[in-house]
Order: C-alpha cells, then sequence, then structure tokens
C-alpha cells in the first residue's frame, strides 16, 4: 500500500499509540490501574517511551513492521543497554487492518538490563559519504531477528514487561 510509505511516520505514532493502548487497557481491566506511560523530550537514549509499573521502570525502543515485511533483523541503539531494563518491543501489524501483532521482544525480564549488545554487528549508515563509503554507526547495533522472543497479544508482552500480578 502506498499510504504506508507517504505517511510512514503518521503510521509509526499510530501503531504506537494503538500499543500503549493495548497496554494501558490491561492495566485498566486486569492490573488496577498501575501502569504509567512516559515519553522523553529528546530521542538520544534509544528508546521511545518510559512504562513503569509498581517500581519495575521499562525503556522501550519501539519498532514496527507489516506481518508481510521480510526484515530480518532491527537496529539497537547502546544507550538502551545502559538503562536499567531496557527492551526492544518490535510490533508487527496487518496492513490492511493494522490489527497489532505478533510481537517480538528483545530484552530481559523485569528488572533486568538488556542482552549484552557488544557481540552484535555494528550498523552502518545507509547512504555512502562522497566516496560511497558507508560509515559505521558506532552507537547501533543490528539484532537479528533469531534474537527476539515471540508474544501473539499485547496482553503477553504486558506480562513480559512487567512480570505476573
Amino acid at each position: 500500500m502506498e499510504q504506508h510509505f507517504i505517511h510512514s511516520s503518521y503510521r509509526e505514532r499510530l501503531i504506537e499509540y494503538l500499543f500503549v493502548g493495548e497496554l494501558l487497557k490491561h492495566s485498566w481491566l486486569k492490573r488496577g490501574c498501575k501502569l504509567e506511560v512516559a515519553r522523553p523530550e529528546v530521542d538520544n537514549s534509544g528508546y521511545d517511551i518510559i512504562a513503569e509499573e509498581n517500581g519495575v521502570i521499562r525503556h522501550l525502543q519501539l519498532k514496527a513492521s507489516s506481518r508481510e515485511a521480510r526484515t530480518g533483523k532491527q537496529n539497537v541503539h547502546t544507550a538502551l543497554g545502559i538503562k536499567p531494563s531496557g527492551v526492544v518491543v518490535w510490533i508487527q501489524f496487518d496492513a490492511e487492518t493494522l490489527e497489532l501483532g505478533p510481537f517480538l521482544i528483545f530484552g530481559d525480564s523485569p528488572g533486568n538490563p538488556l542482552p549484552d549488545l557488544s557481540g552484535f554487528k555494528v550498523a552502518r549508515h545507509t547512504k555512502g559519504n562522497a566516496e560511497g563509503i558507508k560509515a559505521e554507526r558506532h552507537t547501533i547495533r543490528v539484532v537479528p531477528k533469531s534474537h527476539f522472543t515471540k508474544y501473539e497479544s499485547a496482553v503477553a508482552v504486558y506480562e513480559a514487561l512487567f512480570g505476573t500480578p
């Protein structure tokens, strides 16, 4: 669909809102309205939102792709690994209906930091310089899809992020 390319930033924000809405809905229905969500004013530490429940703080880097997309990796900012409980949430969605799921998670259990990124390949810029050289992006690592854990629902993601009550 052409709309996905023309309005990609709109779609990215919409997917984020739908995902956060699912988390808040689960908190409302089953977890006593304890979830708090915030977003940073600047984007230089590798995360898009901060979510907290009962003292567990998660810094979430959000990624999104349609279920039909063939991408087999995601770029992850190394600064996310410095956060106490960083995690990457890769949201897959239906391109026609925007229905969310499945979800892929790269991270550890609540309260634990992101797995060590030092063993992953350093990302490169997508465009070359004047000589055509694509410089390394020293703060970005390429994490293959095989290192992500699959969850079928936003509720399952919630439990993975904050544990079971």
